[in-house]
């Protein structure tokens, strides 16, 4: 199949996924295309991935660039030269809009579907915002397919927005062979670690706090991968705790799985997850979760099994799980078996991808 992709090319999720599942379905021998604004950041150059970017006209009289009819156009015209046989847009708004454009504008010269999958935000934060429920709402009922990461998102989008558009759950995957644990992990002291973009909602600031208090208890040093408008803040918070030798801030990286892997626990006190993928990459990686039991969440970490789950500013029991993992380097080890085994058997890309693949020929069929 010809297939172009439309994300967020940045460092959030559904841009993360949307990068992966490309990587994944060129492997299986369909032809990719990116129409996006900016190279997605995890996307390697191959021949059977092109990259189409969306350039957005600067013009005194836009106070607003219009990009998502900017991004209709680029649609339209990739999908007329390569000859696409649907597109896949990941976060409703703008890019289903724009997706649903793109196909009226070729109506009368060939048939281009659109599946939607939504993330998260796009609806819990952005589709109910007053200025663009409406237009979610229209743009997703429009899809010719609709897929959503989790069950909790699901049923979210139906009791938010009253769609009877059949909405699909596929839950991310992963890479069970890129996501792997470590043969020996280096030596020192335990490793705790947080993943994310470092937005208020991901409270970071909260993983701070937990690592002042484990570290009462247990030796440990966490680190920080990512950036965005909390770092500032939870840097100084460590100063302040008195933890600032024991905490490395990372900054945005690319080598997450050899992070990953040298690490034993991962901390995820976020106050919304429609699935959360940080807690899946490493959970295939060996690394025990604990976690928020928010949104998604529960759909993918066992409690008591394969991670735990707490209260959302619950620190001092986050920060009693992690000093229970820390302590006991055998119920660690075996925590870390069995989100490995849940990862593999449950989200690998060898069962997620092929239901993209059904979702694509069922579109496809349907006209």
């Amino acid at each position: 199949m010809r297939i172009g992709i439309t994300c967020y090319p940045t460092y959030g999720g559904s841009g993360i996924v949307a990068t992966e599942l490309g990587l994944e379905l060129a492997n299986r021998g369909h032809q990719i295309h990116f129409i996006t604004y900016a190279n997605p950041i995890r996307l390697s150059e191959r021949p059977d991935i092109l990259y189409h970017e969306v350039e957005v006209m600067n013009y005194p009289l836009f106070q607003y660039p219009p990009y998502s009819l900017a991004l209709a156009s680029r649609m339209a015209e990739v999908a007329a030269a390569h000859s696409l046989d649907l597109l896949h847009v990941h976060y409703a708004i703008p890019h289903s809009v724009s997706a649903m454009l793109a196909r009226g504008m070729l109506a009368g010269t060939r048939r281009l579907p659109f599946v939607t999958t939504l993330h998260g935000t796009d609806i819990t934060l952005v589709g109910m915002d007053r200025s663009y429920f409406p237009i979610t709402k229209y743009s997703i009922e429009q899809s010719d397919g609709v897929t959503s990461i989790s069950e909790n998102l699901r049923r979210q989008t139906i009791e938010t927005f009253g769609v009877t558009k059949p909405i699909e759950v596929i839950h991310n995957f992963i890479n069970a062979s890129l996501y792997s644990p470590a043969v020996e992990r280096k030596p020192g002291c335990k490793r705790i670690v947080h993943v994310s973009n470092f937005r208020p909602v991901k409270r970071v600031l909260d993983c701070i706090r937990i690592h002042a208090i484990a570290r009462r208890s247990v030796e440990c040093e966490l680190w920080m991968v990512g950036d965005g408008p909390d770092r500032g803040a939870a840097e100084r918070l460590a100063h302040e705790l008195g933890v600032i030798d024991s905490v490395r801030f990372l900054g945005k990286r690319n080598d997450i799985p050899a992070l990953l892997r040298e690490a034993h626990v991962l901390l995820m006190p976020s106050e919304m997850e429609s699935f959360g993928l940080a807690a899946l990459e490493g959970m295939a990686s060996g690394v025990v979760p604990v976690a928020t039991r928010v949104g998604g969440v529960p759909e993918l970490i066992a409690e008591g099994v394969s991670g735990f789950l707490c209260d959302v500013g619950d620190v001092d029991g986050q920060a009693a799980r992690v000093v229970e993992l820390l302590g006991d380097c055998a119920r660690c080890e075996t925590m870390a078996a069995a989100a490995r085994r849940e990862a593999v058997e449950r989200f690998s890309t060898d069962l997620i991808i092929p239901r993209y693949e059904a979702m694509y020929r069922r579109v496809m069929e349907a006209g």
